[in-house]
């Protein structure tokens, strides 16, 4: 009966670990796109409201560390459990950084809703569509235990560098041409800048879902060295 308990209770904990993990994915996301909007709509009551709300975020990473913890000295998990805890663990240090970013953005936002509105803003939009994408399929791959899915994210990032360094030559180049707006088009390089970082970190978030399934590491390997199905 004392085993049974234990058991019950160690499933518990693992269920509550992995859910807060997707509510953190869910608001650090939501953050992303609040952030971005506000840009677009110069929304600054929106832009305040992603500020704030990035202290919800950094609540649910205190709390998915001290689960975690918990789970290791209680319980000792081995193999699959043992890589569900750190990977949930690393994930959400990376959703935590994300929604840094968003914050960035939405101060960003504020800073140029108080000037002329800036018609070359909706650049961006394909660059946040991108890392969208690649945010909501690594957070799939951490949730449906898909590896394969967690692994493709590498190479699709390699389209939002190209977006992100195309967005920043042109931006670049407005500021030698511009007359008074040189420092939007900065705020506007530095934006580029923070969702071509969430791409990377959605990267991450994949890796790390793909060393929960398959228990392999994928940060220090070619693509031929790949384990099969991945």
């Amino acid at each position: 009966m004392h085993s049974s308990h234990i058991l019950r209770d160690f499933d518990q904990a693992i269920a509550a670990l992995r859910n807060e993990v997707l509510n953190m994915a869910a608001k650090a996301r939501h953050n992303l796109e609040r952030g971005v909007r506000a840009l677009l709509e110069r929304n600054v009551e929106l832009a305040n409201a992603v500020i704030a709300d990035d202290d919800e975020v950094d609540e649910c990473e205190r709390k998915i560390d001290q689960l975690g913890m918990d789970i290791l000295v209680r319980f000792h998990p081995v193999a699959t459990d043992l890589r569900l805890v750190v990977s949930s663990m690393k994930i959400s240090m990376n959703l935590e950084r994300i929604s840094d970013h968003s914050t960035n953005i939405a101060k960003r936002a504020r800073k140029m809703a108080a000037s002329q509105e800036l018609p070359d803003v909706t650049l961006i939009e394909p660059l946040y569509t991108l890392a969208d994408h690649l945010l909501r399929d690594a957070i799939s791959a951490y949730s449906d235990r898909d590896a394969a899915l967690g692994a493709s994210l590498h190479i699709r990032d390699k389209e939002l560098d190209r977006l992100h360094d195309s967005a920043t030559i042109t931006f670049g180049s407005r500021i030698e041409q511009c007359d008074g707006r040189s420092q939007d088009y900065l705020h506007l390089i530095l934006v580029t800048r923070s969702l071509e970082r969430v791409g990377d970190l959605a990267v991450n978030i994949g890796e790390d879902a793909v060393f929960l399934e398959v228990a392999r590491d994928l940060r220090h390997m070619s693509n031929r060295d790949l384990p099969e199905g991945v």
